[in-house]
């Protein structure tokens, strides 16, 4: 029996209930007990349960197991995924198929053979489990598929160095090798990742995501590795980490150039021993997963300045995807907009937009800091905020005029005083407030503090 497992009995004759708690006692996590039905919907909430045996009759004199299969159905309702064994004293096998057609896992007949009993509960519990896990892998193909179906649904382009990206996407999807994908934030790394991995071998299992930035130094063996019970004052259970929920699959690991180099040198283990070790254990763990990372920041530059590992960055780049910033697709701008603009105007039932030609113009012409993140998040707020179907530039809140914008285009001012202009004025407009001024902009809170910090902010 599986000891994790709770089990509800629902039986009227107080001494039925108590053999059963006595037999069942040492195979359960958590056994509850109780003669009324009527106390079946709160008991239920009180706590998770994954099996219920319950009677058929609960009325003196009355033995057609109508009441029973009343009380399977309104179990069902609150939890269809749960394990119901019917049990009676009087079956028989027209019931037996009735309840089962109405949800029951099995049947069994009092008095029951104690060895029958337990075989009965252990393949109701694994047959419900097989089912739930049948039905997950289906839902998950379903959405496998659907966004097969819609491959590079926001990633659109007809510039040049966007059909090279698509083209390069085209040729190492199918293959195992390790890919590093780079670009400023908001240019579409995750996108890029996921789609490689849904046209991949391992699509049938789902990407593995983990966000570098925010796992914290105490916890990184932890959350990456795992651990067992006891290896450290909070690990209360057994727990897996991101590298073995990734096996078999595809593992993207995001913003892997703000590694530490203590850090850095964990990836890289495992990378070439192709295995882990769970924190608190000495067990080693076969590993299968193709790497995808992605970074914002100059990796090879890093490694020159003895901040990143060069036989790691020899590891990951095996592929190199470059993804060029909004600015310089000036000519995909419309087309992106276009899209956004028709996804929002059906998210929120604004019936057919558009754009006056005023505000393509002051959308081409915009720098776009945050690239398409932030194309997308002014696109959004436009289709929420205006009271009409055409719209205009004061529409977009975009916070560098048209002549601003040229300004800056034409001297020679480098893109980091630009980003740092741009960055000092969304703090100066939402009064210091990071949270705002990187919403703004499209970026996270993290990246806005690094930006800060970079900049002298």
């Amino acid at each position: 029996m599986q000891k994790k497992s709770n089990l509800l009995i629902v039986e009227d004759n107080p001494a039925i209930l108590q053999a059963l708690q006595f037999f069942l006692e040492y195979e359960f996590n958590l056994i509850t007990s109780i003669t009324n039905p009527n106390l079946i919907p709160s008991t239920l909430q009180s706590a998770e349960y994954n099996l219920v045996l319950l009677d058929m009759n609960f009325t003196a004199g009355i033995n057609t197991g109508n009441e029973g299969l009343f009380w399977l159905g309104e179990i069902l309702k609150i939890d269809p995924g749960l394990c119901v064994i019917m049990m009676t004293a009087y079956g028989n096998i027209d019931l037996a198929v009735k309840a089962i057609k109405n949800g029951a896992t099995d049947f069994v007949i009092k008095p029951w053979d104690n060895d029958k009993l337990l075989a009965t509960l252990n393949n109701g519990l694994r047959l419900k489990k097989s089912a739930l896990e049948l039905q997950r892998n289906r839902e998950n193909q379903k959405k496998i598929n659907a966004d097969l179906e819609q491959q590079f649904h926001e990633f659109i382009g007809e510039c040049p160095s966007i059909r090279r990206v698509l083209d390069i996407v085209d040729k190492v999807s199918e293959t195992d090798a390790n890919i590093l994908i780079t670009g400023e934030n908001g240019t579409g790394k995750g996108l890029i990742a996921k789609e490689i991995h849904l046209r991949s071998n391992r699509a049938k299992n789902k990407m593995v995501t983990v966000d570098m930035t925010s796992i914290p130094v105490s916890l990184f063996e932890s959350e990456l590795f795992g651990h067992k019970k006891g290896a450290f004052t909070d690990a209360k259970s057994d727990r897996i980490g991101r590298v073995e929920t990734a096996n078999h699959s595809t593992l993207f690991l995001d913003e892997i150039g703000n590694l530490s180099l203590n850090m850095q040198t964990k990836i890289l283990n495992v990378l070439q021993e192709r295995q882990i070790i769970p924190l608190g254990t000495n067990k080693i763990v076969p590993i299968d997963v193709r790497l995808i990372c992605a970074t914002n920041r100059n990796l090879e530059k890093m490694v020159m300045e003895g901040l990143f590992r060069q036989d790691l960055l020899f590891r990951i780049n095996t592929i190199q995807i470059d993804l060029p910033p909004l600015r310089e697709r000036a000519r995909d701008i419309e087309l992106m907009a276009g899209y956004f603009l028709d996804k929002f105007s059906v998210k929120y039932s604004k019936g057919q937009m558009s754009f006056d030609g005023q505000a393509l113009q002051s959308l081409k012409k915009y720098p776009w800091p945050g690239n398409i993140r932030e194309l997308e998040h002014t696109i959004e707020k436009a289709v929420i905020l205006a009271g009409h179907s055409v719209i205009q530039t004061n529409d977009l809140f975009l916070k560098v005029s048209p002549r601003q914008q040229t300004s800056a285009q034409d001297t020679t001012q480098s893109f980091e005083d630009y980003e740092k202009t741009i960055i000092h004025r969304a703090l100066l407009l939402n009064h210091g407030n990071l949270s705002n001024a990187a919403k703004e902009l499209g970026i996270s809170r993290p990246t806005m503090y690094r930006k800060m910090k970079q900049y002298g902010l």
